[in-house]
């Protein structure tokens, strides 16, 4: 018996606002194993994949043996995606280390969406309309004043964190297209997905984890294990498992803007954890951008209610009376 149940858009948006808040989880407790552990970005990368696989592996025994044999999509796809995963979150941390913080998070995250909205108009025909298309601008202008109004830093090579964080935002746009388009089409499991992406990606960073040095070499180890252990289920197993599931009801580019709630929760995790202070241009562009995302998410709901049943994005047709 092969399992094939796909969310409601309502649960799918849902599901995304929670793999945001998770990843945006993710970069503290990231930095904390920086700082107390020795490790660099690739090794605590390779950790965080592995503990993932190990939590999705015994998750997927657990489904199969109560619901039957998962959808299981093809092996091009799911090496595509553990690849592209790899790609684009380590030429993240090489960004952020070569151009500083803020320039690789508005570069990644900004030029995420805008590059999922072209592939999904061409790819599979979905549309965002003149109303969505500015919305998502709203989002690109919060998040420029979120990430812009932190303090400076000093950049070490400017052109090579740019070239990182557009190589990173196309890898962030391949993987996000393709699992939309696999859950829209062919309703494969995201939980296989999930698995088998991430269990390529830590093949594909073990190499580069072992050069950068793999092992902790400062630090308690009973804390670095349980934050490895935390970066490997809430914003890795958890939250890419919600993600994958969401792409099957809800469009590609709403997904890539819902998913800017990461930088908020940072941001938020900043202030009441690690006493950090958000400037008033930095307040602005967290309502701005979750602004854009509440009106996203309406759009998203409004036209799933207006679509005929088992009509996908690609089967609409303007209207002649249909101005957004």
């Amino acid at each position: 018996m092969s399992t094939d149940v796909r969310p409601s858009v309502g649960r799918g948006i849902f599901y995304i606002c929670v793999a945001a808040v998770a990843w945006g989880t993710g970069g503290a407790v990231a930095a904390v194993l920086y700082d107390n552990s020795g490790m660099g970005p690739v090794a605590v990368s390779f950790w965080r994949f592995a503990s993932g696989v190990l939590l999705l592996a015994a998750a997927h025994l657990l489904l199969r043996r109560r619901t039957g044999t998962l959808a299981r999509p093809r092996w091009q796809q799911v090496v595509t995606t553990g690849v592209g995963l790899a790609v684009y979150q380590t030429a993240y941390f090489a960004a952020v280390d070569y151009a500083g913080l803020a320039v690789a998070t508005v570069v990644t995250l900004g030029s995420g969406p805008v590059l999922i909205a072209i592939g999904s108009h061409l790819l599979m025909g979905e549309r965002l309309g003149r109303a969505g298309a500015a919305t998502v601008a709203m989002a690109l202008v919060g998040l420029l004043l979120l990430v812009g109004g932190g303090s400076a830093s000093t950049a070490s090579a400017p052109a090579l964190g740019l070239a990182c964080a557009l190589l990173s935002a196309a890898g962030y746009a391949g993987v996000t297209l393709l699992n939309r388009k696999l859950g829209r089409d062919s309703g494969g499991s995201p939980q296989v997905m999930a698995l088998g992406g991430f269990t390529v990606g830590m093949v594909f960073l073990l190499p580069l984890a072992l050069l950068e040095g793999l092992l902790p070499t400062s630090g308690d180890v009973g804390q670095t294990l349980g934050l490895v252990f935390y970066l490997g289920f809430a914003p890795t197993a958890l939250a890419y498992s919600l993600f994958f599931t969401g792409l099957a009801t809800v469009r590609a580019t709403t997904a890539s803007v819902i998913a800017l709630i990461e930088p908020v929760t940072a941001a938020v995790i900043a202030v009441l954890w690690f006493d950090e202070r958000l400037t008033v241009a930095a307040t602005v562009g967290s309502v701005v951008l979750l602004g854009a995302v509440v009106a996203l998410t309406l759009g998203e709901r409004r036209a799933n209610g207006a679509r005929p049943a088992n009509a996908t994005d690609g089967d609409r047709r303007p209207s002649p009376a249909r101005t957004g």
